[in-house]
């Protein structure tokens, strides 16, 4: 049985403290700025050579040809195949669907237009390792094709044979990838910031990876665009009352788990009942499922059961813990969901699971944690896109304007700034010839 946090009795609104996994070991940042120095240096010589120390692999040639793309989507089965388009599609419709720049701003002879501009190359970094995730491909890269990136760059960690798995292969080729890359870990992250003689440099790097990688995309932030969230291991809290099926919450709590260590899955609840029978059900789901051990590694550090006293109570648990992913398995779901301050995504009602989010739903799977969601946002169109102002004065303008840039530049000791104003209007002073 998972631990009881029983917070019953607690004050609304007194400080909680509440146990977490611990993300704050600095990691490997000396090793990570060392691989960043070297491929900027030594481009693609680096990267063959951390591609063999890290993945067993001698690389031949770095970049994936478009022809293997094509050949992986007709080579992996037909419910696959459909299961991926589908969900590109679904991906896509929701990407495309969202507000429209605001109209013209206009005042007293004044008029700002503003212009979503999309970023000329992105490069987004899909993970490897004992997992393959196409599903990645397709989250990461269709929100800037819908944004209109020239060219998406996406770089996959080599597998055995040195070359990534054939299922994110095909993703790519169904999701539109320009280019596609067989590197992985922070020389990835470090050959898509800087440019190598086979990697293109890049202007936004966005995608979920390990703590190299996240280390690595934080170091070259300033050298390139990456969003403020922090991708890193996967997190659920799992909102349930007397009323949600046990074998439905459990399961829930087990989908974020299996993705391994450092994670966090918690179950809130006001009712003792349902605590204990999902608890149990829960322990029933690891002993047999077929990844018991990252299922454990998670639940063994970041794994609680709650008690509160009621929705209110366990909204305001939720918030402090700025989940990845909050699910609300409850009786009239959206009654709570004015009280949520902070989370990546919110899942309303028993028949809504994470997973539908992780694949079809539409939005990005990649989204803020470790506390991110009090600041950050889920990867979207936005992230590709940068807001630019066109402005323009007509004489009109000018002359009421003129006085107002003068006074505040001269008492910012700015003589050029109130000039050009003067100059406009007639009025020149220490410009005049």
């Amino acid at each position: 049985m998972l631990p009881i946090l029983d917070l019953r009795g607690r004050r609304s609104g007194s400080p909680l403290v509440l146990p977490r996994p611990r993300h704050d070991d600095p990691g490997p940042v000396e090793e990570v700025r060392a691989i960043l120095r070297a491929v900027r240096e030594r481009g693609d010589e680096a990267l063959r050579e951390f591609t063999s120390k890290f993945d067993g692999v001698e690389l031949g040639e770095i970049r994936v040809d478009q022809a293997e793309l094509v050949a992986a989507l007709r080579s992996i089965p037909a419910t696959l195949r459909d299961a991926l388009e589908a969900a590109h599609g679904a991906i896509e419709d929701f990407h495309r669907h969202r507000s429209e720049p605001p109209p013209r701003y206009e005042r007293a002879g004044v008029s700002v237009e503003h212009l979503l501009l999309p970023v000329e190359r992105a490069g987004v970094y899909v993970p490897g390792g004992r997992a393959r995730y196409p599903s990645s491909v397709l989250m990461t890269v269709t929100p800037a094709k819908v944004a209109g990136v020239d060219v998406v760059a996406c770089c996959v960690p080599p597998g055995p044979g040195g070359d990534p798995p054939v299922e994110v292969l095909a993703a790519a080729e169904i999701a539109g990838v320009d280019e596609m890359y067989r590197i992985g870990g922070a020389q990835a992250i470090a050959a898509m910031a800087y440019g190598t003689e086979s990697v293109g440099k890049v202007d936004v790097i966005v995608g979920p990876g390990n703590k190299w990688v996240s280390l690595a995309q934080r170091e070259v932030r300033g050298v390139v665009g990456v969003p403020a969230s922090f991708a890193g291991p996967s997190e659920v809290v799992v909102i349930a009352d007397a009323d949600t099926p046990a074998e439905w919450a459990a399961i829930d709590v087990v989908v974020q788990a299996e993705h391994g260590p450092d994670g966090l899955a918690w179950l809130i609840t006001w009712s003792e009942p349902a605590a204990m029978a999902i608890g149990a059900e829960i322990d029933r789901l690891v002993a047999a499922s077929p990844r018991a051990a990252e299922t454990r590694s998670t639940l063994d550090g970041g794994g609680h059961i709650v008690l509160v006293d009621g929705p209110e109570a366990a909204i305001e648990v939720a918030n402090a813990i700025a989940p990845e992913h909050l699910e609300l398995l409850v009786t009239d779901a959206e009654a709570l969901v004015p009280l949520v301050r902070h989370a990546g995504v919110i899942f309303l009602g028993p028949m809504t699971p994470a997973s539908v989010g992780d694949y079809v739903a539409g939005p990005s799977h990649v989204l803020p944690t470790d506390g991110t969601a009090r600041f950050a946002s889920v990867l979207g169109v936005e992230d590709f896109l940068r807001r630019v102002h066109a402005v323009r004065l007509d004489d009109r303008a000018v002359g009421e304007i003129a006085p107002l840039v003068v006074a505040i530049a001269d008492c910012e000791g700015l003589p050029a700034h109130g000039e050009s104003l003067r100059v406009r209007v007639g009025e020149p002073t220490w410009s005049a010839k």
